[in-house]
């Protein structure tokens, strides 16, 4: 019996994007007893996914693969058509719009965890649906979950105008935050757009040595060391850190967040960082602001699946405006 083919993005060694992703014909996944088999039509690129194929910094090969990936098809953002269920699968049939975290979603389908998956918000399409699970989330479980923001508190969010800084601009301002968003001159006016209440630039000014104080920072940027983010704070604030790209081979900006984990017990002020890990609640919350309009993706750049090595170096390049998908 021949096993049907699907199209995917294949790497079998770590590299540059351009030197070890390549279209390649492999074989169509098969759900198991609780997942959810999804023809995908659009898939979204993050920092997460460049470190992944570069294996850089090092350090994440403890979990990806000490000398090639373990997972041969990168992604993880999805959104598309549900195709084939599992037979423990009750929430989703055939024909279903779908969004979620797969693993190897820069494919034409992926099998995915019941879990994982929430319905598609009505009023997206899906290159823009795609852009949300991961990096919306994260704002998400920053905001909400650890800084438990309440009405008419000041928070800061650095690097504002990449792919979660967008989603973070929107969700505090949903919890009735006052918004301030930091980023380069020429995103200003975007930030602004999506709801911020004031802009930094960067390049003009610092906002660890300015005079006004925050109750949450957002740093997804990494560009000023805690203790610097931390003087930008109220005295009851917290500080939280999100990985980005920067940062040297080995550790990246992994030994900056080691930092603040083990700051956290003993700084009031330093929030522990966490690991994102997109869930059916939080793509349902996710939903609800979006179909209310309170949250809109901000996708800078589409590529076709053949283009996953382009869309994957403009991301490592650190300056997305929101966020890459790629079209299946």
């Amino acid at each position: 019996m021949v096993t049907p083919a699907m199209k995917a993005i294949v790497q079998d060694k770590y590299g540059s994007p351009d030197d070890v992703l390549e279209l390649q014909d492999i074989d169509k996944p098969v759900a198991k007893d609780d997942e959810v088999l999804v023809r995908v039509r659009a898939a979204a690129v993050h920092p997460g996914d460049w470190m992944v194929t570069t294996g850089r910094p090092y350090i994440i090969r403890i979990g990806t693969g000490l000398r090639k990936p373990r997972k041969r098809v990168p992604g993880f953002d999805v959104a598309g058509h549900v195709e084939a269920v599992g037979k423990n699968v009750t929430e989703f049939q055939p024909g279903d719009e779908v969004f979620g975290k797969g693993n190897g979603t820069c494919a034409e389908y992926v099998s995915v965890s019941e879990d994982a998956l929430a319905l598609k918000p009505a009023n997206l399409t899906f290159d823009q649906a795609a852009a949300v699970p991961i990096s919306a989330f994260t704002a998400l479980q920053a905001l909400r979950d650890k800084g438990q923001i309440q009405p008419g508190q000041k928070v800061l969010i650095n690097g504002a105008s990449g792919g979660v800084g967008t989603f973070a601009i929107q969700i505090a301002k949903s919890l009735g935050a006052e918004v301030t968003g930091v980023c380069s001159g020429k995103n200003a006016d975007m930030v602004r757009s999506i709801g911020a209440d004031h802009v930094i630039d960067y390049t003009q000014e610092d906002f660890t040595h300015g005079e006004k104080r925050y109750d949450f920072i957002l740093d997804n940027a990494g560009n000023h060391s805690l203790s610097d983010c931390r003087r930008a704070l109220t005295p009851k604030g917290t500080l939280i850190p999100n990985n980005g790209t920067s940062g040297g081979r080995w550790i990246g900006t992994v030994g900056r967040t080691v930092g603040a984990l083990v700051l956290s017990p003993f700084l009031r002020r330093q929030g522990r960082p966490f690991v994102s890990m997109a869930k059916k609640e939080g793509l349902v919350a996710l939903r609800e602001l979006i179909e209310a309009g309170k949250v809109t993706p901000v996708i800078d750049r589409t590529y076709p699946l053949s283009e996953t090595a382009e869309a994957m170096s403009h991301v490592g390049g650190g300056h997305a405006r929101g966020k890459v998908v790629i079209t299946v």
